[in-house]
């Protein structure tokens, strides 16, 4: 109301004709505005999931949704809606209204890796998204049986250098990042060894241990249970730098192989900027969080926080890096 007040104060002091009803309505409005702004959220937020419950993308959006909740004052609520490799979920968040009260935990599959491949999809990144801010990114482990006659990532290539189209990897599902992990090595090793895809991380590490297939690309949480009690074992590991002990990053063999899995947050494009602002706000202070950063980094990820500018350039170039990839390894995309 103080805006009104300071409004009949110069209507006083100068008179009707220079204050116009138009000028007046522009204030009032600007005052509401004002007001609008600091009661968001006024109602329980919408986190979508476009994976089932259980994965790591779940977990990661539960963990985050709850760390909001607590800051906001305001519940945030998971809504998990898998299929398709995320496209279900994402599509959903795309049509969601533009007014800040629903986001989406994107990743690389739904975000970057099918926009990149030309995929017929009933949404758009860039045009009806808003990026808020990375959450976190994890390695995949490339792990094999341990009777395979390959005790290093180093011996692997050499063997399937000697066994062309013998060897085998099994993945989580067609154009995810470990099936995309695979490929990456065969374009950059000159080596071929043939995708075996199953429906999810689970099955595919069964059948490394049955020895159906050769090798994968595993998140840290479906295979290290296994490499612990000696059923599977790791040889290296996915990303720009080495994240556990001992062993290396494939890029040092293979200059060039980057494969990571990564989790970040995004609402509707036309959302307004001071609710991106407070959104990201709140978001970067989530995973600084010393307890929340401990939960991400219990299902094996590294927390990570980013601008949104940031984001949005970092999921441009994930999206021609893994297009490249499927366009030169002729993979079918629909």
């Amino acid at each position: 109301m103080h805006g009104l007040h300071e409004l009949h104060k110069l209507r006083r002091r100068h008179g009707w004709r220079i204050i116009s009803d138009a000028f007046v309505l522009a204030m009032v409005f600007a005052a509401l505005g004002g007001a609008w702004a600091q009661t968001y959220p006024s109602k329980p937020i919408r986190l979508i999931s476009p994976y089932p419950p259980g994965g790591g993308t779940d977990a990661s959006a539960r963990i985050v949704a709850q760390a909001l909740s607590d800051q906001m004052g305001q519940q945030v609520v998971v809504d998990s809606r898998g299929g398709a490799s995320g496209r279900i979920g994402t599509e959903l968040a795309a049509k969601a209204p533009p007014d800040g009260y629903t986001i989406v935990l994107g990743n690389v599959a739904p975000m970057a890796i099918l926009p990149g491949a030309g995929a017929k999809l009933a949404y758009n990144v860039t045009r009806d998204f808003q990026p808020l801010s990375l959450v976190a990114t994890s390695d995949y482990v490339l792990t094999v049986h341990p009777s395979l006659p390959a005790k290093t990532a180093k011996d692997l290539l050499a063997l399937a250098k000697a066994k062309p189209g013998e060897l085998t990897y099994a993945s989580s599902g067609l154009l995810g990042g470990p099936h995309l992990g695979g490929e990456l090595i065969n374009l950059l090793a000159k080596v071929n060894v043939v995708h075996i895809p199953y429906k999810g991380n689970g099955p595919a590490a069964i059948a490394i241990m049955t020895g159906e297939s050769t090798m994968m690309f595993g998140s840290g949480p479906s295979v290290v249970p296994h490499v612990q009690t000696g059923k599977l074992r790791v040889l290296a590991t996915t990303g720009p730098r080495r994240t556990m002990a001992n062993l290396p990053a494939m890029n040092e063999l293979l200059p060039g192989y980057e494969v990571t899995q990564w989790y970040g947050l995004l609402t509707q494009s036309g959302v307004p900027k001071d609710i991106v602002d407070r959104l990201h706000r709140e978001i970067a202070r989530a995973v600084t969080n010393a307890r929340v950063s401990q939960l991400l980094s219990n299902l094996g990820t590294q927390p990570v926080s980013s601008t949104p500018d940031e984001f949005g350039a970092f999921i441009k170039s994930e999206s021609e890096k893994w297009g490249r990839v499927i366009r030169n390894a002729k993979i079918p995309v629909d």
